[in-house]
């Protein structure tokens, strides 16, 4: 089991999937933020900081292992993934009368995936590669 989740989700064979599953799930969480009621209906089982911290760290982990370089240049890529994937998110709220855009849940998203980014970057330099 734990050799298929290691496949899943570390191998550089699954990167690419990885990385436009992030892509995917960014766009579907635009969507149903959209919807009329649906943030409010998620406000009854978590803040809006903890939706927005849990579901930028998963979005940055899946940037960080799906993109290509070394730990310091994924974490790079993965905040300023999540930098510009909120920003987008924001701006795309400030357009609905029963949303807004805020830059406190923008800056909650970049914590939240510099957080993530860091700690994928330490651990990722201490996994063991096997030899070429």
């Amino acid at each position: 089991m734990q050799k298929f989740l290691t496949l899943l989700f570390l191998s550089d064979a699954h990167a690419r999937l990885r990385f436009w599953g992030a892509i995917t799930l960014f766009v579907l969480n635009c969507i149903i933020g959209s919807i009329p009621g649906a943030r409010a209906e998620a406000a009854e089982y978590a803040s809006g900081v903890v939706l927005h911290s849990f579901g930028y760290s998963v979005l940055a982990f899946m940037l960080f292992t799906g993109c290509k370089g070394e730990p310091p240049q994924r974490a790079l890529k993965a905040v300023f993934g999540i930098a510009v994937m909120g920003a987008i998110d924001e701006f795309v709220q400030s357009f609905f009368p029963y949303r807004h855009g805020s830059v406190d849940d923008w800056l909650v998203d970049m914590s939240a995936a510099i957080i993530a980014a860091t700690l994928m970057w330490a651990l990722w330099s201490l996994r063991k590669r096997p030899a070429a």
